[in-house]
């Protein structure tokens, strides 16, 4: 997932009371219109290095449109969540059409900035829904439960024990819904499996992420979810099995890493870029595009661990991911705090 440390509470639903109470869609395009054939200037901020896994998806789809000549892009990275309205201000009078970035700290100054900038399109990591008020802002989140739910059915399989550490950032909703979907995903494979489940207070903070992993395996834990950077370093020096999250880890991992639920952000930025060019973007919620059956998520390949994991396991994931393409399975959202049990 992602981002800098934020001053909230178990719950980011605190921060903006006022975006909560609109959840409907704004039916009307931004005025004016951008030339389809040119390049679109994009401008992204970043509140982490564009390294951690869930900023480093939305550089990666960045980059490809610009090698495209879709857009043009510039960024901004380790931008403090006190410094966020200034950056996308000056962006905005650079003449940038589309802001991309991760407002889950900074909603309410976020949203006023785009009220003072109609002309600019901006798609926004948020964990609220778009308002209608404010019909130039668009919000994501990596729906990517799909993905997560078939890693779980592989960890299941996996795991001796029968014990399983989780090493997340914050217990907000785009946590919870993989965590929850990873667990069901073992659950239904290995039914008896305990979970132990910490948060470590922030969105990169490897040296803990790793320390709390430790403590896990020393309370019998043989695979862990690594929600966060230093959860697979501190299953490698142990030998213990991981569980990646967002992006494949396996070549940096290969005896370790069995298997990585991944986001792709092109589907999502994809249609932003078409929407804009077209004149037609709007207040929407594209979380949309992160589901499996728009591309928007996979289970990594097997690769080094192709042959270890039991051919069953391997059908059960094929039929599933199967029926989570064709709409016959769905994946439940669960945006609960999970619990250790």
């Amino acid at each position: 997932m992602h981002r800098n440390p934020f001053n909230f509470g178990i719950s980011r639903r605190t921060l903006i009371k006022a975006a909560g109470a609109s959840a409907a869609v704004a039916a009307v395009g931004l005025p004016g219109r951008v030339i389809a054939a040119d390049p679109l200037k994009v401008a992204a901020i970043y509140t982490v290095p564009v390294e951690q896994q869930w900023v480093s998806r939305i550089h990666k789809a960045a980059n490809a449109a610009k090698e495209r000549g879709d857009i043009e892009y510039v960024y901004s990275e380790n931008t403090a969540n006190n410094d966020y309205e200034r950056v996308m201000r000056e962006y905005c009078e650079a003449g940038h059409k589309l802001i991309l970035g991760e407002v889950f700290g900074v909603e309410d100054a976020a949203r006023a900035v785009a009220r003072d900038y109609p002309d600019v399109a901006f798609l926004m990591g948020s964990s609220f829904k778009p308002d209608a008020a404010v019909p130039n802002f668009s919000v994501f989140d990596n729906y990517i439960q799909d993905a997560s739910y078939l890693s779980g059915l592989v960890a299941g399989a996996m795991t001796k024990s029968k014990n399983i550490g989780m090493v997340g950032g914050y217990p907000i909703p785009e946590v919870n819904r993989l965590m929850n979907a990873f667990m069901a995903g073992v659950k239904e494979v290995a039914p008896d499996t305990r979970f132990q489940i910490a948060f470590i207070g922030s969105w990169f903070d490897p040296p803990k992420a790793k320390e709390t992993a430790f403590a896990q395996i020393d309370g019998g834990a043989d695979l862990l979810y690594a929600e966060r950077f230093g959860v697979s370093d501190a299953a490698k020096e142990k030998n213990v099995l991981a569980i990646g999250n967002v992006i494949d880890t396996q070549a940096d991992y290969p005896e370790t890493v069995v298997a990585s639920a991944l986001w792709h952000f092109e589907p999502t930025l994809d249609k932003a870029i078409a929407e804009v060019k077209a004149g037609a973007f709007k207040a929407d919620d594209y979380g949309v595009y992160s589901l499996m059956k728009n591309g928007g998520c996979s289970l990594a390949p097997l690769g080094t661990f192709d042959a270890k994991v039991p051919d069953d396991v391997k059908a059960r994931v094929t039929e599933k991911e199967k029926a989570i393409k064709d709409g016959s399975f769905t994946v439940e959202i669960n945006d609960a705090e999970p619990k250790s049990s």
